[in-house]
């Protein structure tokens, strides 16, 4: 089995509930919470569980002081996730809203129309990408909210986004909850 096939997971307990991170012994390549939509779904090998690497160490690290109210910054972690390179553009993007605000799927959408220089891109295919994140928090779609203050779509769920925004200092009251 080659290295690429291999990965290795560990548990995390944070205040949302159990937290599973999956690395390929170097970089993060998954972080998703118990139950949430897409669970490993990245994830194309064996997985082995195993405590004792060092970037799970910093995965923990991060995960402790961002859960202690600390506005954490990705820059430096080590993430890798897997996906198509129209994800990827969507990932990128998200690691670049500021801890404690929120942007839209339609303006991710016309950022992304205007990087490829293309009149529209949908922002339906935008939130396809944000669901798929396989690096939930780190990479923070939770950040993501749809038209008009709308609280659409989450993988862990919407109290998880909202405990979430709630911790960065976001006010959820002006947000619109899903029907």
């Amino acid at each position: 089995m080659s290295k690429s096939e291999r990965f290795f997971q560990t548990k995390y307990r944070s205040p949302l509930g159990n937290i599973s991170i999956a690395s390929d012994g170097e970089n993060i390549v998954g972080l998703w919470l118990e139950g949430q939509k897409y669970f490993q779904n990245t994830i194309r090998g064996e997985m082995i569980l195993r405590e004792d690497l060092p970037i799970f160490d910093v995965a923990r690290e991060w995960l402790n002081r961002y859960f202690e109210g600390e506005r954490m910054k990705i820059t430096g972690l080590p993430l890798a996730p897997v996906g198509s390179e129209f994800q990827q553009m969507v990932w990128k993007i998200l690691c670049e809203i500021p801890y404690g605000e929120m942007t839209t799927y339609g303006e991710i959408a016309r950022r992304i129309a205007k990087e490829r220089k293309i009149a529209r891109m949908s922002a339906q295919a935008v939130g396809g990408a944000v669901g798929h994140n396989p690096i939930s928090i780190m990479i923070p779609c939770h950040r993501v909210i749809g038209a008009n203050g709308n609280l659409t779509g989450y993988g862990g769920g919407i109290d998880k986004k909202i405990k979430l925004l709630e911790l960065e200092g976001v006010d959820v009251s002006r947000l619109k909850m899903p029907d």
